[in-house]
């Protein structure tokens, strides 16, 4: 039998210490966290995907959503229930149920629930590290369905600008530039 030696470019061996992560998002196991009077759960953490994505299931309720922010990481929104109206660059877009919307790094940009119902969405972000971000700053919740406390938009900024403040690993920038 003849093995072919790696040569540069090729697909490096299989990392046997990493194994297969199954989430199920109403597992009670699983972290739930307040944020912006959203409510986000960790399915994927940057810990089961060697820091390359995150997945994170959220809930934002009417009228609800993040303040316009940026980061330095791809974001991507595949909305499973309802609609998202999301605003890049200060032009505003519709994503529905189905649809997905991706929000290249470095990006002005915010995400809200502009209707009378709950949206559900899945959040990928890359690479990982958001997840931490919420852990840290957010508030944990007993589940996936679980309410966050309202808030104004004012208190939705003052809690991203505490967060920005206080996590020294994560970058946020909400000036508005």
């Amino acid at each position: 039998m003849t093995t072919l030696a790696p040569t540069p470019g090729t697909i490096p061996p299989d990392d046997g210490a990493r194994q297969l992560t199954l989430a199920a998002p109403d597992d009670p196991a699983l972290r739930s966290i307040a944020m912006v009077g959203d409510t986000y759960t960790i399915l994927l953490s940057g810990k089961d995907t060697a820091g390359r994505f995150a997945v994170i299931d959220m809930l934002i309720p009417a009228g609800a959503g993040p303040p316009a922010h940026r980061h330095d990481f791809e974001e991507a929104f595949h909305v499973l229930e309802g609609q998202l109206e999301v605003t890049v660059r200060g032009e505003p877009s519709t994503v529905g149920a189905g649809e997905i919307a991706n929000v290249p790094a470095n990006v002005l940009h915010a995400f809200r629930n502009a209707t009378d119902a709950p949206v559900r969405l899945l959040t990928i972000v890359a690479p990982a590290g958001l997840e931490e971000f919420f852990a840290e700053v957010g508030s944990p919740v007993p589940g996936r369905t679980s309410p966050a406390p309202a808030l104004t938009p004012d208190e939705r900024m003052a809690q991203l600008r505490h967060g920005a403040e206080r996590s020294a690993e994560y970058r946020v920038d909400i000036s508005g530039s």
